[in-house]
């Protein structure tokens, strides 16, 4: 019942977050054409502040909203692999749930492939670095053992990475694959999904080794 209650938190957190990113972008496209930089601004507060809400209501139980930090979890040994193999399908099924109703909500098709491809270096390069940040965020915060701390964090580094990254801060597989189903203004082409996901799984590893190394997950001792 416990993992039952964990799988439904991060599907339902997911599902929130996602509808978040991608209905704020289809509403910026319309209540701002033609200003690009508010529209990410008003997609960046519109994420940020929807992971300050969802951490705040869902850690209780549970509140990744991401396979990055699960599977980090289960690096570090916080969790067992079954678990972390049904909270991660749990993220992706709440991820895709989500782009579907934020293309509803704005009274569009329930899936419309994404065809805004989003290659090159500089892009994979700025998934990797999004990403490793997010786990140190993630991970430093939960020292503080106040739900309110790590949910300001996680929250404000979402919003900053979406300025100071190339690729605006994917930053999670579930939330990478669900983009692909809305042609708007947070899509992403099926084709440069697979890069992304493989940038931020290969990052979140480099920083479980860091987190491990540094011991941000533990009181250092001289």
């Amino acid at each position: 019942m416990t993992l039952l209650r964990r799988s439904v938190a991060e599907l339902v957190g997911t599902a929130f977050l996602v509808a978040a990113v991608v209905g704020s972008g289809i509403a910026a496209t319309r209540l701002s054409p033609g200003e690009p930089g508010l529209q990410l601004l008003e997609n960046s507060l519109a994420t940020g502040a929807v992971l300050v809400a969802l951490v705040l209501a869902l850690q209780p139980v549970s509140a990744s909203f991401n396979p990055v930090v699960t599977l980090v979890e289960r690096l570090l040994g916080r969790i067992g692999s079954r678990t972390a193999f049904t909270l991660v399908a749990a993220q992706v099924a709440g991820g895709a749930l989500g782009a579907v109703l934020a293309n509803l909500m704005f009274d569009l098709a329930p899936v419309s492939i994404a065809s805004t491809e989003r290659d090159g270096a500089h892009l994979l390069l700025a998934e990797a670095v999004a990403t490793v940040g997010l786990v140190l965020v993630v991970v430093g915060s939960l020292r503080a053992g106040r739900v309110e701390v790590v949910a300001l964090a996680v929250g404000g580094y979402i919003a900053a990475a979406y300025w100071f990254t190339s690729s605006t801060s994917f930053a999670n597989p579930a939330v990478t694959v669900a983009r692909m189903l809305s042609d708007t203004f947070a899509g992403i082409a099926p084709g440069s999904v697979p890069a992304f996901v493989a940038v931020q799984l290969i990052a979140g590893a480099a920083a479980a080794a860091l987190v491990a190394f540094l011991a941000l997950d533990r009181e250092v001792t001289a």
